[in-house]
């Protein structure tokens, strides 16, 4: 838990994660909001490599090969891999996409290493609907990659809508993530300037949230 206290003590320093009233792509209006492209200094981005490099050690999952999601994905996976290389002596090889492929040179669709017959484990920043994330999974597995297991920032364990469950994600892929919002509740129970914003996301989590006991803190 400990690590997961100071990734959120980190985004609300940096801002990058915010409550109040925010539109999401979806439509939806939400309590909060997270963007990790605002944690865009070299120590942030060292601290998130890091963030991901512990969890995925501690996860025991077999991957030869880390996927950065287009474009979230991409420092992040820069910083992971250097991460699990200087901490962990971890030497494992990269990979992202184009939005577009490249119509010259190479022609290639993919920056790095190749996925063909590569375990790999995706890292995004957030899942929501999982539409980038399948778009990330479709890509590789088209190209002849495997997918390992996804790990993000953020799951904000949410349905897609009330027939369609993200969790369909999750237990096709193996999704993990430093925090939920579970965990940011929990975070903000213990600080009375914050606690404020805690019926506002209960309520969020009540109607939208994958949990089928809506008492998400048990």
């Amino acid at each position: 838990m400990d690590y997961k206290k100071k990734f959120i003590t980190l985004s609300l320093r940096k801002k990058a994660l915010m409550f109040g009233k925010f539109k999401l792509k979806s439509g939806r209006i939400s309590p909060y909001f997270f963007n990790s492209g605002l944690l865009s200094t070299g120590k942030d981005i060292l601290k998130v490599g890091l963030f991901y490099a512990h969890l995925i050690v501690n996860s025991k999952i077999n991957f030869d090969l880390l996927f950065g999601a287009a474009y979230k994905g991409i420092p992040i996976v820069i910083a992971t891999s250097i991460a699990l290389s200087h901490y962990y002596n971890i030497n494992i090889p990269y990979s992202f996409n184009r939005k577009e492929k490249k119509t010259h040179g190479e022609k290639g669709l993919f920056i790095g290493k190749n996925v063909k017959n590569k375990k790999v484990i995706i890292l995004d920043d957030v899942i929501t609907s999982g539409i980038s994330i399948n778009h990330a999974c479709e890509i590789i597995e088209k190209q002849g990659g495997y997918i390992s297991s996804i790990f993000v920032l953020l799951d904000r364990k949410e349905k897609i809508n009330k027939n369609l469950y993200i969790n369909t994600y999750n237990k096709k892929y193996n999704i993990n993530s430093i925090i939920t919002m579970k965990d940011i509740i929990l975070y903000l129970i213990e600080r009375k300037e914050l606690k404020k914003n805690i019926p506002d996301l209960i309520k969020y989590l009540q109607k939208y949230s994958i949990f089928e006991n809506k008492n998400i803190l048990i």
